[in-house]
C-alpha cells in the first residue's frame, strides 16, 4: 500500500524554494514504495536485428544530407558537462586522503604484486610528463620554488598530488572535467571543452559560419567555464574562421529528488531538514527541452579525440546526422499522407508494412480489423514523435548501457538503451540476456525534436516516468536510497522513434579516469 506522507511547514517552504511541488514529492516517495519496475528484456539488439549497418554505397549521400542541413543552420550540439571530476581520481584518492596507509619510500613502481590502487597511482606519477597538463603542473610547482624532476626523484608522490588536485596548484579535483587538459599539441594543449569546439566546427557550422553548442555545467562552475570560453573563443574563431555560439545552463533544483531511508521514509538530516539530491542526467531533459532546437547532437564531455584521430568521428557524426535527416523526411512524409487521408485499405496496408518493417512500429492485436480512421489515428500518434539515431559500438567491456529489445506492459517490443540498474538482479534469464549483448551505447546520438509542421515537441510527454534508477548511498554515515530520474538517453527517450546504427569503435574513446589519458588514442602518436 502506497503511504501518503504529511510534511510540516519547513518542509513545504523548502520544496517551494527548490521549485518542487508536494505532489511531485509524494509521487517520488511512491516510486520508492512500489515494487521496483525492472525492464523486461526480450533479446539484445544485434546487427540486422535492431542495429543497422550503413552500406558503404550510402555513406556519401548521407554525408551530403547532413552537410546541407548543417549549412541551413539546423544542427545544434548538446554537451552534458555538469558532472564532477571526482570519478577521474577515484582510484588514487585513497593514497592522497590516507597517507598513513602507504609507506611512500617502500613502494616500488615496478612492483606488479602491489595493490591495484597503488598500481594506478604509479601509472599516474611515472607517466606524469605524458599528460597534457604536465607543463601547467611544472609551472605551478616552480612558482613555489619547487622542481618537479627533483620531487619525482625523491619520491615525494603526495606533493605531486597536492599540486594536481588542490587549489595549491591545478585544482583538478574541483575543476570541471571539461576544463582538464586532455591532449598535447605543438603550440597549445587543449582541454576537453576546446576539443568539442573544434569538433563542432567540422560537423555543424552553417553557411554564415555559426557553430551552435549548448553546454550544461554545475552552478558553481558556470562562471569559471564562461570565463574560460571568453578567453579561448577568439583564438578558435580566428583559426577556423567561424563564430562559436555557445550557451550554458545548469541542472535545476526543481529536478532534485527526495532521498528516503531504508524503510522508504523521507530522509532527514541531523537538523531535521529533508534531504534532496540531484536527479541524475535524466534531469537534463528539461535543459534539452528548453533549447527548442531542431536537430541536436548529444555527446558526453569526456568522449573526445585529438585532431589526428578526429576524421572517423567527423565522418560518422555526419553519417548519423544524414541518416536522421533522411528518416525524418520519410516520417514527415508519411504523416502528411495520413493527414490527407487514406483513399483505400491497400494504401493504408502499404503504410502499415513500411511502419512495421522500417520504423519498427508494433501494432496491437486485431489492428488490421480496426476501422480505417482508427488505424490512421493510431499510426499518426506513433509517427508524430521525436526521433533519435543512436550510434552503437561493438561491446569492448566498457561500463554503461546497451541496446535491447524491451517488452512493454502491453507486450509490444521497442528499441531501448538499457542500464544494468534497470535489470532484475534476481532473474537468471534477464541477466543472461544482458550478458549476451554485442554492442554498447557510447552516448553518441542525434535527435530530431520538431514535428512535421516545424513545431518543437514537448519532450517531457515522450518519457517513461517510472523508468527511474534507485541506488544506495550514504549521508554522514547513514544509509539512504536515492532516486534518479529516467536517464536522458534511457527512460527519458523511451517513447521516441529510435534507430540504432553501428559506428566504428575508433569513434569512442572516453576518459573516465585520469589514466585513460595515457592510452594511445589520447597521446600525440608517432
Amino acid at each position: 500500500m502506497i503511504r501518503h506522507w504529511k510534511f510540516n511547514r519547513d518542509d513545504l517552504r523548502l520544496m517551494s524554494e527548490l521549485g518542487i511541488s508536494e505532489d511531485q514529492v509524494q509521487a517520488q516517495i511512491a516510486l520508492f514504495q512500489k515494487t521496483c519496475g525492472y525492464l523486461r528484456l526480450n533479446r539484445p539488439c544485434t546487427l540486422g536485428d535492431g542495429i543497422q549497418k550503413i552500406p558503404e554505397s550510402e555513406i556519401k549521400n548521407l554525408i551530403q544530407r547532413q552537410e546541407e542541413a548543417a549549412q541551413e543552420g539546423r544542427f545544434f550540439k548538446f554537451v552534458p558537462a555538469s558532472g564532477a571530476a571526482t570519478r577521474m581520481f577515484q582510484a588514487i584518492l585513497p593514497f592522497y586522503l590516507n597517507p598513513a596507509s602507504f609507506a611512500e619510500n617502500e613502494i616500488q613502481p615496478d612492483d606488479t604484486s602491489c595493490d591495484p590502487t597503488i598500481r594506478e597511482f604509479f601509472r599516474l606519477v611515472t607517466g606524469i610528463n605524458q599528460f597534457a597538463f604536465f607543463e601547467d603542473l611544472k609551472e605551478s610547482l616552480a612558482q613555489d620554488g619547487q622542481d618537479i624532476s627533483t620531487i619525482i626523484q625523491q619520491r615525494r608522490w603526495r606533493e605531486i598530488l597536492n599540486y594536481l588536485l588542490t587549489d595549491r596548484g591545478l585544482n583538478y579535483l574541483t575543476l570541471p572535467k571539461g576544463l582538464h587538459k586532455f591532449h598535447v599539441y605543438p603550440i597549445q594543449n587543449r582541454t576537453a571543452f576546446e576539443e568539442h569546439l573544434v569538433e563542432a566546427f567540422y560537423t555543424l557550422c552553417d553557411r554564415t559560419g555559426q557553430c551552435r553548442l549548448h553546454v550544461t555545467v554545475a552552478p558553481e562552475h558556470e562562471r569559471t567555464v564562461r570565463d574560460f570560453f571568453i578567453k579561448v573563443r577568439p583564438r578558435y574563431e580566428q583559426q577556423y574562421q567561424c563564430c562559436l555560439n555557445v550557451s550554458f545552463s545548469f541542472q535545476r533544483h526543481s529536478t532534485d529528488t527526495l532521498a528516503v531511508d531504508l524503510e522508504d521514509r523521507p530522509f532527514r538530516e541531523g537538523s531535521g531538514k529533508l534531504l534532496f539530491r540531484p536527479g541524475g542526467h535524466g534531469a537534463l531533459l528539461e535543459n534539452l527541452n528548453n533549447l527548442q532546437g531542431d536537430l541536436i547532437y548529444i555527446k558526453n564531455i569526456d568522449n573526445i579525440l585529438p585532431d589526428r584521430l578526429k576524421e572517423q568521428t567527423i565522418i560518422w557524426k555526419k553519417v548519423l546526422g544524414g541518416y536522421l535527416v533522411k528518416m525524418q523526411q520519410m516520417v514527415h512524409g508519411l504523416i502528411r499522407r495520413l493527414k490527407d487521408g487514406m483513399d483505400s485499405a491497400d494504401q493504408l496496408d502499404e503504410m502499415r508494412t513500411f511502419c512495421r518493417n522500417r520504423l519498427l512500429v508494433s501494432e496491437p492485436p486485431g489492428f488490421q480489423n480496426w476501422p480505417i480512421k482508427q488505424q490512421t489515428d493510431f499510426l499518426f500518434e506513433k509517427l508524430n514523435r521525436p526521433i533519435r539515431v543512436c550510434g552503437m559500438v561493438k561491446n569492448a567491456g566498457e561500463p554503461g548501457g546497451g541496446p535491447f529489445w524491451v517488452e512493454g506492459q502491453d507486450g509490444a517490443l521497442s528499441l531501448q538503451i538499457v542500464e544494468s540498474a534497470q535489470i532484475d538482479p534476481g532473474s537468471i534469464e534477464q541477466k543472461a540476456i544482458w550478458a549476451s549483448s554485442t554492442h554498447f551505447n557510447p552516448v553518441d546520438l542525434v535527435c530530431a525534436v520538431r514535428d512535421y509542421e516545424g513545431r518543437p515537441f514537448d519532450l517531457r510527454q515522450y518519457r517513461d516516468p517510472e523508468a527511474v534508477f534507485i541506488t544506495r548511498k550514504s549521508q554522514n554515515g547513514r544509509d539512504l536510497k536515492a532516486l534518479e530520474l529516467p536517464g536522458l538517453w534511457n527512460g527519458a527517450m523511451a517513447c521516441w522513434i529510435t534507430f540504432f546504427v553501428e559506428v566504428p569503435n575508433q569513434t569512442f574513446s572516453p576518459v573516465k579516469t585520469i589514466n585513460d589519458l595515457l592510452k594511445p588514442d589520447h597521446q600525440p602518436g608517432v
